[in-house]
């Protein structure tokens, strides 16, 4: 990771469609944040970008072409920009082999398939983007990367469109449902997987409640217990409840069952602020 005080972040694109690189080069390129930004048409060449020209042990995902050996500590590239289906070692398997670094780069995927979400969350992947791409997405998971890395790179708020609301493929029997973010109403942890209680019933996801608190929270979402992640305008009402705090949730305008959910001690206090906070600046817009 070469990202400092003065730096931007250098980038890599990775996609075997010519037009769809050049795309998201330019879009990459657009924006002040981003220093540099590479090429490459598959993961054999992104993989030589990355080593700077030396030798890549593929493990288990096929025969490394000659002279290339086990991968870099680090690479000077901060973040891959990664399409999915590729010929021969595709991005899922490529971003398996980067997982082996010590320090990895961040990865995005960028791609038009919606049923690989969950693969790519697997893998540890920073965001999921789906084509065709929307600079404002672009933009918004920029914002993530140089958060979570905590890098001083000067950062301006993401300005979400209206109607900008991520959709999660849930796989159940064969069948992929997309499920809207706006429909979401809490959270519930389960292990490493992460149920989604919606206005009209509960999906479960293989997306840890961590990761979707840090993708959710410019939208909203605030974490109010180990296992709950609520939407903050659905909060009717925080109230005492014997040794602890509950949190009433409203349905908005939907029909149907009113919740409540525990506030740990550790979240009662931001949770007060969010609230008192997110009061006054809807006061502020009248």
């Amino acid at each position: 990771m070469t990202t400092n005080d003065n730096d931007g972040l250098v980038v890599l694109a990775v996609d075997d469609e010519e037009p769809a690189l050049m795309e998201l080069a330019y879009l990459l390129e657009q924006d002040q944040r981003v220093t540099t930004v590479l090429k490459a048409n598959d993961s054999i060449s992104a993989l030589r970008i990355l080593t700077g020209g030396d030798q890549v042990n593929l493990g288990g995902f096929g025969t490394p072409p000659s002279g290339m050996a086990s991968p870099a500590k680090q690479s000077d590239v901060d973040v891959l920009f990664l399409d999915i289906r590729m010929p021969g070692l595709d991005g899922l398997e490529l971003a398996q082999v980067l997982s082996r670094y010590v320090i990895p780069p961040s990865v995005v995927f960028v791609t038009a398939h919606d049923d690989r979400a969950v693969e790519a969350f697997d893998v540890g992947a920073v965001d999921y983007l789906l084509k065709p791409l929307r600079p404002e997405r672009l933009y918004a998971s920029l914002t993530r990367i140089l958060a979570s890395r905590g890098t001083t790179v000067p950062v301006e708020p993401a300005v979400e469109e209206e109607g900008d609301d991520e959709v999660i493929p849930v796989e159940l029997a064969g069948t992929t449902k997309l499920v809207q973010r706006s429909t979401v109403r809490w959270v519930e942890a389960q292990g490493d997987y992460a149920r989604l209680h919606t206005t009209e019933g509960s999906h479960l996801v293989r997306i840890p409640l961590s990761v979707l608190e840090e993708r959710w929270s410019d939208a909203g979402f605030v974490r109010i217990h180990r296992s709950y992640l609520v939407a903050l305008p659905l909060i009717t009402e925080l109230r005492l409840a014997g040794s602890g705090y509950v949190v009433r949730l409203g349905n908005g305008n939907q029909p149907g069952e009113v919740a409540e959910l525990p506030v740990s001690r550790r979240h009662t206090r931001e949770l007060k602020d969010r609230l008192v906070r997110s009061t006054k600046q809807a006061w502020g817009r009248r």
